[in-house]
């Protein structure tokens, strides 16, 4: 047999093909704080949803006996009644010691006196999810009558860890419906603005420089002083909500006309003109999506804004009020030099968990934006 008719393997291996969320998604994960910053921020949002089963003390709850309890650590190991050496996971008990002369409050912990603590423990009862009513949690003493402040207490002996993690489900989720307010109104008219252009981009664009231009905080606190004091909580929260998202939809407006300017006079969206598509049609269906990864990348980096923002707005003592419990209201608690100097975990619990919280979404924001852009290697 000759080598022309030996048979040939005419079976030829073929490139995978992704498509661009694949090669997105493929991109992102090489990106490890970006990828980790995910799991934190997933994490976080767990927290969030599930706040009752995560807490736990009631929020709510005060201790006149408790207050301003310094952080309370977890130990391992304890000596039983008969001296040997135990494991297991508890806290110290403490007493409390009033300065007759100062009348400042100490605590000091109790030799031979613990609590001990355990996963999935029985506590104040709560609706899960609003519907179910239980009484587990996820972490906390093993005795329901038993108290342990594991960040700390406040001037009226609150829980600070579970007044952070209540706090947690208002401050992200306002980020979240920030964000969905600015990236209608910006997409919207951004599009429109970029789509048409002669005078609607022009009024459009002269709106958005007059709104850049005004001072943030007082246009903030002109906005805040409308809203009634005697407001339900849950409206407030939607409007300071709209607050917050006044500013943020300008830039996201701009960039969206760029791309819009940029891609009207491509060949492909002539084609769906010529093929008889609407301007919606092309908007929605060609021009959107050819740099949908860009806007996820652009909000995802915008949420962080929108918490600050909040942030800044409740501790100001122009956004979000008491009873409502956000990481802005929670900071508001330490605006004095006399509580910081009494109480510094009021101040840095939950400043830490804003500073890491914004880390994590600028980290994951970074990674979405280098994974998006087909240059960035």
């Amino acid at each position: 047999m000759t080598a022309i008719d030996q048979p040939h393997d005419t079976s030829v291996i073929m490139p995978e093909l992704l498509g661009p969320w694949a090669l997105m998604w493929r991109k992102f994960r090489r990106h490890r704080i970006a990828y980790a910053s995910l799991c934190l921020v997933v994490m976080i949002y767990i927290v969030a949803l599930f706040g009752n089963f995560f807490a736990p003390e009631d929020f709510t709850d005060t201790n006149r006996r408790g207050i301003y309890v310094p952080p309370q650590g977890i130990h391992l190991f304890y000596e039983d009644k008969s001296g040997d050496r135990q494991f297991g996971l508890h806290a110290k008990a403490l007493k409390m010691e009033v300065d007759q002369a100062t009348m400042r409050r100490s605590y000091e912990e109790q030799s031979g006196k613990i609590v001990p603590l355990g996963f999935f423990v029985k506590g104040h009862s709560y609706k899960l999810l609003g519907f179910w009513k239980v009484d587990r949690h996820f972490f906390g003493p093993k005795k329901p009558k038993d108290v342990v402040y594991f960040l700390g207490s406040d001037r009226l002996g609150r829980d600070i860890l579970s007044r952070i993690i209540i706090g947690t489900q208002v401050s992200m989720s306002i980020g979240l419906v920030g964000v969905v307010v600015s990236l209608l109104i910006g997409v919207s008219l951004g599009g429109v603005s970029g789509y048409y252009g002669g005078w609607i981009d022009n009024v459009i664009q002269r709106l958005i420089e007059f709104l850049r231009s005004i001072p943030t905080i007082p246009l903030w606190m002109g906005l805040a002083a409308a809203i009634p004091l005697g407001w339900p909580p849950l409206r407030t929260y939607f409007v300071v909500t709209l607050i917050v998202s006044m500013i943020g939809w300008t830039s996201l407006a701009r960039e969206v006309r760029g791309k819009f300017l940029s891609l009207r006079k491509e060949d492909f969206i002539t084609a769906a003109r010529l093929d008889g598509l609407s301007d919606w049609e092309v908007i929605r269906k060609h021009m959107v999506p050819s740099f949908s990864s860009h806007i996820i990348a652009s909000l995802t980096l915008a949420v962080p804004l929108m918490i600050l923002a909040e942030t800044s707005l409740s501790f100001l003592g122009i956004g979000l009020q008491p009873s409502i419990v956000s990481w802005g209201t929670l900071l508001k608690e330490a605006q004095n030099i006399r509580t910081i100097i009494e109480a510094p975990w009021l101040l840095i619990a939950p400043g830490a968990t804003i500073v890491i919280a914004v880390l994590a979404l600028n980290f994951l924001g970074d990674g979405l934006r280098d994974a998006a852009d087909p240059h960035a290697h």
